[in-house]
């Protein structure tokens, strides 16, 4: 009686975790739209912090590209929308121009390399908040990656002149 009583336990557990598990994916969260053709739809999922007011998020927008010696950007803004009927916002990155560069001349016998070079542009400095996955729909080249900003606990005090 008692292994069944344990195995019984497991399957409920093992049960939990799969309803877990599949809670996470995004529609079940909310009935953002499959991404247009050309686009990839791209979900960030942020752990829960204290304080989330002092946390934000940099999305990195980018592509991996064989560059020189000098610094690459390519150029764009990520537009915040509204799902309709939630209130929850969503993000889309347009058009990505580019790339752009220093002009710099390289020392002799610099090799190129493949790096990843980041959309500069307006938007990409967004609120933390954990309990709603960021939905951003990109062009299909190109790759979304984040950084987590934190405010530090030490605080000036501006002079007075």
């Amino acid at each position: 009686m008692g292994s069944l009583r344990a195995r019984a336990t497991i399957g409920l557990l093992v049960a939990g975790l799969s309803t877990l598990a599949h809670a996470a994916k995004l529609e079940d969260v909310a009935p953002y739209p499959k991404a247009e053709n050309g686009f990839t739809r791209q979900v960030i999922y942020l752990p829960k912090q204290d304080q989330e007011e002092n946390f934000q998020v940099e999305v990195l927008a980018g592509k991996t590209l064989e560059v020189d010696c000098n610094r690459q950007r390519l150029g764009g803004a990520l537009d915040e929308k509204n799902l309709e009927g939630w209130g929850y916002p969503f993000y889309r990155l347009e058009k990505v121009i580019g790339p752009m560069s220093t002009m710099m001349a390289c020392p002799p016998g610099t090799a190129k390399k493949r790096a990843f070079v980041p959309v500069v542009g307006d938007g990409f400095m967004l609120r933390y908040n954990s309990k709603l996955p960021l939905v951003i729909y990109a062009p299909k080249d190109v790759e979304v990656r984040y950084r987590i900003w934190s405010a530090s606990d030490k605080v000036g005090t501006a002079i007075v002149e």
